[in-house]
């Protein structure tokens, strides 16, 4: 039962039924048209506050009094205008009123805040989006095709070889052509490398275990000779590291559920008719 009670769509319906209370006591039963206009105590608290706010004193008698006949005046010009139909076919009253209506649902949303239980399991369902990516670190001989020609690749072989004697990377700055590309690479994400060597670069990579010298890769300058010193996995982080972005995420998910239920339960209550468009909406208006 506790958990019927927490659903946001029993606090959007609770609210829905508040409201619709509220203006039925509070305006009497003859509706926005009618002839009796109530002002609560309740609404006069409310403009009383509003007025402190904004002026940081209470108002006077005379001011109160000036507010609460504002309202009325307020209440009956949107009566009036309501049984005119002025509020028909107005694009800004329109999108008002959808606004407000689902405002209504963002704030049951809101009301009832997600447990670290639904976050967490939210978190691994949706784990693509928070994985952190992998990283690499390496150092990198370059062999150029310009500079070397056809020549290039067999260079490169015997390149490899002295460095795979050589063993450790220690005098590898003497090894290959000069280029403006870092020798060593610290710790990077694939985007980063791809921005370095180009693309495709980073996933010739992930073929080699650190340790050894390997290659050659190509990359948008030439070829390069490869060590890998050390390779991060992606890791799906903890749910404190994360929780503002997590919580964010999921509200904003389950406010667009709790919108398209809504929508879904209304249009029920509705038969729609799309009449074909007429020769100039079908030109684009022209």
């Amino acid at each position: 039962m506790k958990a019927f009670f927490k659903e946001p769509l029993v606090h959007f319906l609770a609210i829905g039924a508040a409201l619709f209370l509220f203006f039925h006591f509070s305006s009497g039963s003859a509706g926005p048209g009618g002839q009796r206009i109530v002002i609560t105590a309740g609404q006069i608290e409310h403009l009383a506050a509003g007025y402190t706010r904004a002026w940081q004193r209470p108002p006077t008698e005379a001011e109160l009094k000036g507010l609460v006949d504002d309202w009325v005046r307020e209440e009956v010009a949107v009566r009036q205008a309501m049984a005119t139909g002025l509020d028909r076919d107005d694009t800004v009253i329109r999108r008002r009123l959808r606004q407000k209506l689902e405002f209504l649902v963002e704030d049951s949303v809101e009301a009832a805040p997600p447990t670290d239980a639904e976050l967490q399991a939210w978190l691994v369902q949706h784990a693509e989006h928070f994985r952190t990516e992998p990283r690499v670190a390496f150092c990198q001989v370059f062999v150029s095709r310009e500079r070397r020609g056809a020549a290039a690749e067999a260079d490169a072989a015997a390149l490899l070889a002295q460095l795979s004697q050589a063993g450790g990377v220690g005098g590898c700055e003497a090894f290959g052509d000069p280029t403006m590309l870092p020798r060593e690479i610290a710790l990077s994400t694939p985007r980063d490398i791809e921005r370095l060597f180009g693309p495709g670069f980073a996933q010739q990579l992930e073929r080699f275990a650190p340790g050894t010298w390997a290659g050659p890769l190509k990359s948008s300058y030439g070829l390069h000779l490869v060590r890998v010193h050390e390779r991060v996995d992606s890791v799906l982080p903890e749910l404190a590291g994360v929780r503002p972005l997590v919580e964010r995420e999921f509200l904003a998910e389950r406010r667009s559920r709790q919108l398209a239920a809504m929508y879904e339960g209304l249009l029920a209550k509705f038969t729609v008719v799309v009449e074909p468009a007429g020769p100039r909406a079908r030109a684009g208006g022209t």
